[in-house]
């Protein structure tokens, strides 16, 4: 069975001088075509904090820029030295997903086999503005199972099922390769991440402040009314929304929901929480956005009486196409894991009390056994993102350097 696999990535707010960043770039070959409308043969993309910044299909074969920064930061000759590796690559996926159906045992089923690689880094901001190293990745994918995965801190790749082991044991035995992706994971990597953290900055200061709104609406419990705080038209995700009940923040325990951060159709991103209370109370309540990237704190009120409407459906409706656009692509991108996080979605609805104050989805890379596929030596401008072994027919060994324009 051919499974999908969605990744929902849920915003989160972090502390001025301790952001957390991170660049990722993932790829991922099909076997063949599924005749689903965007779902290519293959895929890659590059993310800057789960923000999409470049993307290649096997449709239209071009990388492009996914962000206003991109394109103004990098020329046309970097554009065209990365659509070319890119291709290069969506080969070499072609030939190893043959490979590996090969291995499996596996026949040209009707149902198409996916291959998948994430590569990338995590960086913690420093007070003088540079990026320390936290964390990096290189893990490959088969069909949604784990297949080999670097092990930064021991210098060794983990093989979780037995069809890896060969591999495994090649790449340990290869010293160079495993420097060299130890010294991209935690220095070349950092760089660009630094580098594209820096020209987000830049627009980041032209970036319109999130509107605000809070509103209520019928529950479907008779009693309840579900109140509801929308932070919308935001660029940076890094956004704080509180609900307060007489300036107590409400919390999951009190039965407060949110849908995290989603993404606008026009690139900017909306964010609501929301929490069922009785008709009732008399209470004060407010809501509260926080937006350090444009300066922003509002503080918004809501009492008993107050029956302003919900906005527009165009925004709305756009978010929604945002948001199922955002699922298409990384559908795409499958990273052959299942993050749907519903918070609370097993706990029962509570409603407020007076009393209590409470309110009611890795790419596998295997030696190429009987084919290889070479990689383009990119230029200066380009950053390898790791290596990776082929073995030719006669048993001798090569060195493949995947590489990407960042």
């Amino acid at each position: 069975m051919f499974v999908i696999s969605v990744l929902v990535l849920v915003g989160t707010g972090v502390t001025v001088n301790s952001e957390i960043h991170s660049l990722t770039y993932i790829y991922t070959g099909l076997s063949k075509p599924v005749g689903l409308p965007g779902i290519h043969e293959f895929t890659a993309m590059g993310l800057l904090d789960g923000r999409m910044i470049d993307y290649y299909d096997s449709e239209n074969q071009t990388k492009v820029p996914k962000q206003e920064w991109m394109r103004e930061h990098f020329p046309a000759d970097y554009w065209e030295k990365g659509t070319q590796s890119r291709r290069i690559k969506q080969q070499w996926f072609k030939v190893n997903i043959g490979i590996l159906m090969e291995r499996m045992r596996q026949n040209d089923s009707a149902s198409p086999h996916v291959l998948q690689w994430m590569v990338g880094c995590e960086g913690e901001t420093q007070p003088n503005g540079a990026l320390r190293f936290v964390h990096g990745m290189s893990k490959y994918n088969y069909d949604g199972n784990d297949f080999l995965s670097f092990d930064d801190k021991s210098r060794v790749w983990v093989a979780p099922v037995k069809e890896a082991l060969p591999s495994k044991t090649k790449w340990d035995n290869d010293q160079v390769l495993k420097e060299y992706t130890k010294g991209y994971l935690e220095n070349e990597c950092i760089d660009w991440l630094c580098k594209s953290v820096t020209s987000e900055q830049k627009q980041l200061k032209k970036a319109p402040p999130p509107d605000v709104y809070v509103f209520a609406k019928k529950s479907r419990v008779e009693t309840n009314l579900t109140l509801t705080c929308l932070a919308t038209g935001f660029y940076s995700k890094n956004i704080i929304v509180r609900i307060r009940r007489n300036g107590r923040v409400l919390t999951e325990d009190d039965g407060l929901s949110s849908s995290g951060v989603l993404p606008n159709n026009d690139e900017t991103f909306q964010r609501r929480d929301h929490v069922e209370i009785l008709k009732s109370d008399l209470s004060k309540f407010s809501c509260e956005v926080v937006h350090e990237a444009t300066r922003v704190d509002v503080v918004k009120t809501w009492k008993n009486g107050d029956h302003p409407e919900e906005p527009g459906s165009g925004a709305l409706i756009g978010a929604q196409g945002g948001a199922l656009a955002a699922i298409a692509l990384f559908v795409c991108g499958g990273l052959g894991l299942i993050c749907l996080h519903k918070k609370g979605c097993l706990r029962g609805r509570r409603v407020a009390n007076d009393n209590q104050g409470s309110v009611a989805v890795v790419v596998t890379n295997v030696e190429a056994d009987s084919e290889k596929v070479e990689e383009d030596e990119g230029n200066e401008d380009e950053a390898e993102e790791t290596s990776l072994r082929s073995s030719t027919a006669d048993g001798s060994d090569k060195k493949n350097k995947a590489q990407d324009s960042h």
